[in-house]
């Protein structure tokens, strides 16, 4: 049978959507097992092109591995704010991560290619990744949906973290998830209200027929 959604249920999608946050400020805490269960099923319940389910989560359980991957992104925040320009001294005063704070970590890769072409031929590497995105996105807003905050960390060389995950040949680390309780949710995007970027209206990024002007 199929679901139909009532307003309620409705509205409560769309509140989770507009209250996700990407939460770098953690309070330490635990993920109880069945809830971390429910968000990696989430996970992977997202849609992907050819349904070729190509994301990989590694749950880092070891402290040494969680600092070493600490070390590893603490150093590309230096290589990145070399190419800040103007904004070094602001980017470094920024907090990027919460690795060291957050209940769990766990590590989302792409794993190698497995000759999917059907809805890909043309944008291979692309469709993979939005593929993912779509996962991470779930759990996301699962987490939401469960008052945990989550964070996506990039700040780190793939091929690294591959090594230290023991990643097979052909796949890629994507993101380095922090999940946990927070003290609070941002009001709203931290990168806003820091002052580094602002939302676009809706103007900017919806047009007809061509692309917006």
């Amino acid at each position: 049978m199929n679901k139909q959604f009532n307003s309620s249920e409705r509205e409560a999608v769309y509140s989770v959507i507009h209250e996700r946050r990407d939460m770098r400020h953690f309070d330490g805490g635990m993920v109880p097992a069945e809830v971390l269960r429910r968000i990696l099923r989430a996970g992977h319940a997202a849609p992907s092109v050819g349904y070729m389910q190509p994301w990989r989560f590694v749950h880092i359980t070891k402290p040494e591995l969680r600092d070493q991957l600490i070390t590893l992104v603490e150093a590309e925040k230096l290589r990145t704010s070399d190419d800040m320009d103007k904004r070094k001294a602001e980017f470094m005063r920024l907090k990027i991560e919460g690795i060291r704070d957050c209940a769990e970590l766990i590590a989302v890769v792409l794993a190698p290619d497995d000759g999917t072409v059907f809805g890909r031929r043309t944008m291979p590497e692309e469709m993979v990744l939005c593929s993912v995105s779509c996962a991470i996105e779930n759990m996301w807003l699962a987490s939401r949906a469960e008052n945990l905050g989550m964070g996506w960390v990039s700040f780190f060389e793939p091929a690294d973290v591959a090594l230290l995950l023991n990643c097979p040949d052909g796949s890629k680390p994507i993101a380095l998830l922090c999940l946990g309780p927070v003290k609070a949710f941002y009001d709203k995007p931290m990168l806003e209200s820091e002052g580094w970027r602002n939302r676009e209206s809706m103007d900017v990024i919806l047009a007809e027929n061509s692309y917006p002007s």
